[in-house]
């Protein structure tokens, strides 16, 4: 293959090779509660694969939502949509591949879960409690 061809076949693997979208800002997150309704950010912090806001309502109330880094999707569990039971949640894990569910309690509209995964090895889940998707899976520690 001659010099002009293999640039060619380089240029055009560069650039047509998806891309990945970045997790969104603090900024972008902030904005992104303001533009949903929530009057007033007073904490935002990244815990556990995901965004966790204490915000004000229009109507004044004070709650903690928990915010998807991936596409914005607000988990506000006074925000009207059905949460699923812990019941479902067990399910929807076990379908996802965790298994031997040491702990699980319900945060918002998020589930949180100490599990294991198909390594057998020890993670810690978030799950959407509207629909059970697995928001973020993180080990926990390297000693196991």
């Amino acid at each position: 293959m001659n010099i002009p061809m293999l640039t060619a076949a380089l240029t055009a693997a560069l650039f047509s090779a998806p891309a990945f979208a970045a997790d969104l800002t603090a900024a972008d997150v902030q904005a992104k509660l303001r533009a949903a309704g929530y009057t007033q950010v007073h904490e935002l912090d990244r815990e556990d694969g995901v965004w966790e806001a204490d915000v004000t309502r229009a109507d004044g109330t004070v709650d903690e939502v928990i915010v998807d880094p991936s596409n914005g999707e607000i988990f506000d569990a006074r925000g009207g949509r059905t949460v699923l039971d812990a019941g479902q949640i067990l399910a929807l894990a076990g379908k996802a591949g965790f298994q031997k569910i040491e702990s699980f309690e319900r945060e918002g509209a998020t589930w949180t879960l100490e599990a294991r995964n198909a390594r057998n090895q020890r993670v810690d889940v978030r799950m959407s409690g509207y629909d059970g998707r697995v928001l973020s899976s993180r080990r926990d520690g390297w000693w196991d």
